[in-house]
């Protein structure tokens, strides 16, 4: 029996809650991550992973939680560990969604709490001697011009603490959508084509997917090797569709803020594990 199998089945045969069940496992687990972090590290890793991050209000409702800021800065939280992992495998690159522009369509409630929850993040981003230590370059990418001007305001803080490091770039995808991307990327190139002088006949000529990919957001960073979604949902829901036309994808049931070492090690290991052709 595999360790893997054998913390599954301690889990299903112990009957007890979650609580008191954890800390019998603790050293199981501890010898389960171990495990998995030496297999990954023998192995390729992702230049660059975008994550999903959802399941936000799906888990305050298991602890009961109801205050809109409450809910999305344990998310929020979690960052800081998804840092610790990436460069602990020197991954150079991470991309997360965490505001999309269909969000802006929620109660008012919810999304002052959601914009909270980034201000909040950003500032500590700004500040936090790991960051500085990691030399984490923090940059935000979408209609960013549609937050409002104190959200705005800390993500400008956070990219300015941070501009000149190469560590490893952390971009945030706020009021973000894919869809919105691509026009973008298409009507920005039409655009400076003609004030260059061009006519609309030759720059319809001049549009292709390599002009495109030098308009979109961050055209600076490689498409996403892994894109993963926590919560159990299966699409993509507009994130990145134009960079993650090779990605490898990778759902899972854990909800983002209780996302775990052990989840992320899992992912990429099931990456390293396929064969990518590129439509070859």
């Amino acid at each position: 029996m595999t360790i893997g199998s054998a913390l599954r089945s301690a889990a299903t045969l112990a009957g007890l809650p979650e609580g008191r069940r954890l800390p019998l496992l603790a050293p199981l687990y501890r010898l389960y991550e171990h495990r998995l972090l030496r297999q990954v590290q023998a192995g390729v890793t992702p230049r660059h992973i975008g994550l999903i991050l959802d399941g936000n209000r799906r888990h305050a409702r298991q602890y009961r939680v109801s205050e809109p800021k409450a809910i999305y800065t344990a998310g929020a939280d979690r960052l800081d560990d998804l840092l610790g992992w990436c460069v602990e495998l020197a991954i150079p690159a991470i991309t997360l969604w965490v505001f999309s522009t269909d969000n802006l369509a929620r109660k008012p409630e919810e999304v002052s709490g959601i914009l909270a929850a980034i201000e909040t993040k950003m500032a500590l981003l700004a500040e936090d001697p790991r960051i500085h230590r990691q030399r984490i370059r923090v940059r935000a990418v979408g209609r960013l011009e549609l937050l409002p001007a104190r959200t705005l305001a800390a993500v400008r803080a956070a990219e300015a603490a941070t501009a000149g490091y190469a560590g490893m770039c952390l971009t945030i995808a706020a009021a973000y959508g894919g869809r919105q991307e691509i026009t973008d990327a298409v009507q920005a190139l039409l655009r400076d084509q003609l004030e260059h002088g061009k006519r609309l006949e030759e720059a319809i000529d001049l549009v292709t997917t390599e002009a495109i990919g030098r308009y979109l957001y961050a055209p600076d960073l490689p498409d996403p090797d892994l894109i993963i979604r926590t919560s159990g949902e299966i699409r993509l829901s507009g994130f990145l569709l134009w960079q993650s036309a090779y990605s490898e994808f990778y759902f899972t049931d854990v909800f983002w803020p209780a996302f775990r070492r052990i989840d992320f090690l899992r992912a990429v290991r099931d990456f390293q594990r396929r064969r990518r052709r590129f439509g070859q």
